[in-house]
């Protein structure tokens, strides 16, 4: 039998009689790094041609091959495709089992996995990582390096399908997959950001199980810039509607974005605070507790009760049998509410809900803008004192005050508008305003992980100057980036190269099993 690897031994020995020439000797460390690398490629691709073609020897010929359609294919003929790797082309000759009016069956290709796509898995791979890092545009540059494919080989499209298709597994990847455990005091948190009628994310909803997250400010995301057709139906109505020239301050067109939600879940132990070390006015304030097993999710797809049942899902896996304390962080936003007050009484949860304190803070400034002057030294201890009654579970108190005081001064009522909203919230969400028993048990008061959530997932890589997003590519990377920030990418690409054999191949075949020789 002929040396199956000759063509690779041949291009080792040339490589490493260049290395030893004497034109080399006075290469630089950087010349020999290039010269390698170029050339090593090649061998790479050479290594992986020749298995391929051992591969091709090899093949037994099947007396039959029975596809899922029943139908027994008996022809056999000799089939070649062309295979992209990380590495470069390589050609597959391989048998094709066929019969009349049937598509054919490759066995081969089965038991090797190949990809429907002129793109190997690991190029996909490549794809997926760094569709979710940069623009398509710079995703092809770093294709082409890396398949040392010419570049007109790679283009922008085709990484879009390659990070779609590495997509594809997220949601049953998270069904089925083990998430960390923890013990019963440690919370088990779960945040979302809402939707406003603006198109920004302000707010988040943030449950946790058992006690605090770092309670700091809220982020203020935007939607991500659609092509027109992926657009929800209202947004584009809106759109068609309005004048051609209009713009936003900003230079953007209305419009012409659509939400992204996303959802938090982590466990964090409870650390017990005081008002004054939410305020900051003692010299040495408790630590804020850090988050560990954070996962996250995000879609510009699914709605937000869609996205507030699988965050729920998620944080059930984590803590199957309700031993936990499950508190809901929210603003307010009655949505919101409706859909975790419907999520705990399927799940038969008793659930706590909390005011978000920065979205409480942002109404007393409002009220505050009533009542002093813009640069008044006396508004932010107003606010202050406010706030520490509020912290202290005088939430009804501090709403009559607002009121009287709003009454005293002889506002206009359009001038005690933001006293009287402020006034009318305390009062309203006065039953979800318990902070007195958050801060002892150690909860948060504030819904903080979301914003970097937001930033990172979403604006970091969505809010591109000039992009506007397809529907699919959009739900692809931000669910790549989900990935890769839960560290969860290496065990998704496990389970994504299992379900690709079976929705590729095994299901192609009777009874789902691969034809193999005896």
């Amino acid at each position: 039998m002929t040396d199956p690897w000759a063509a690779s031994t041949a291009r080792l020995q040339a490589l490493q009689a260049r290395l030893a020439a004497a034109e080399t000797a006075d290469l630089s460390h950087s010349e020999l790094e290039d010269l390698i690398q170029g050339q090593g490629r090649e061998l790479l691709r050479q290594l992986f041609q020749d298995r391929a073609d051992l591969q091709t020897v090899r093949e037994p010929r099947l007396p039959v091959v029975v596809g899922a359609d029943g139908v027994q294919r008996t022809t056999v003929e000799a089939h070649a495709r062309t295979l992209t790797t990380v590495f470069g082309d390589v050609q597959f000759q391989r048998l094709a089992y066929r019969h009349r009016g049937s598509a054919n069956r490759h066995p081969a290709d089965a038991r090797l996995n190949l990809p429907e796509e002129h793109y190997s898995h690991g190029v996909r791979r490549l794809a997926a990582i760094e569709a979710s890092q940069v623009s398509f545009a710079e995703s092809v540059e770093g294709l082409r390096e890396a398949t040392h494919a010419p570049h007109t080989e790679v283009q922008k499209r085709q990484v879009e399908e390659l990070a779609q298709r590495a997509a594809i597994d997220f949601d049953a990847f998270y069904a089925q997959a083990d998430r960390p455990t923890a013990a019963d005091e440690a919370v088990l948190a779960l945040s979302l950001p809402r939707k406003s009628p603006s198109g920004s994310v302000p707010r988040g909803i943030f449950i946790l199980i058992g006690g605090p997250p770092r309670a700091h400010g809220s982020f203020d995301g935007k939607g991500i810039a659609m092509r027109p057709e992926a657009l929800r139906p209202a947004t584009a109505a809106a759109a068609a509607a309005a004048p051609p020239a209009a713009r936003l301050v900003n230079g953007e067109q209305p419009h012409h974005k659509r939400m992204a939600e996303v959802a938090a879940v982590f466990d964090v132990q409870p650390v017990p605070r005081t008002p004054d070390d939410i305020l900051g006015s003692t010299d040495q304030p408790r630590p804020a507790p850090t988050a560990s097993g954070k996962w996250l999710t995000a879609s510009v797809v699914q709605d937000i009760r869609t996205v507030i049942a699988q965050a729920f899902t998620e944080a059930e896996r984590r803590d199957p049998e309700h031993r936990r304390t499950w508190l809901a962080l929210v603003d307010g936003n009655n949505e919101q509410l409706r859909h975790i007050l419907a999520q705990a009484r399927a799940r038969h949860l008793n659930l706590v809900i909390l005011l978000d304190f920065i979205h409480v803070l942002e109404y007393l400034w409002q009220a505050a803008h009533c009542f002093f002057p813009d640069d008044s030294p006396v508004a932010p201890t107003w606010v202050h004192e406010k706030a520490l009654a509020i912290l202290a579970g005088q939430a009804a108190l501090v709403a009559a005050a607002v009121r009287r005081k709003a009454t005293r001064t002889g506002l206009a009522p359009p001038d005690r508008k933001g006293a009287d909203d402020c006034a009318d919230y305390l009062l309203r969400k006065q039953r979800y305003l318990d902070y007195p028993t958050a801060l002892r048990r150690g909860w948060p008061i504030a819904t903080g992980v979301i914003e970097g959530a937001c930033r990172h997932l979403v604006k970091d890589r969505m809010d591109v100057t000039g992009a506007r997003w397809g529907l699919d590519s959009a739900e692809a990377v931000l669910k790549l980036r989900a990935l890769r920030t839960n560290r969860d990418f290496d065990r998704y690409w496990a389970y994504h190269l299992a379900a690709e054999r079976r929705r590729v191949h095994e299901q192609r075949y009777a009874h789902q099993v691969i034809p193999r020789p005896d």
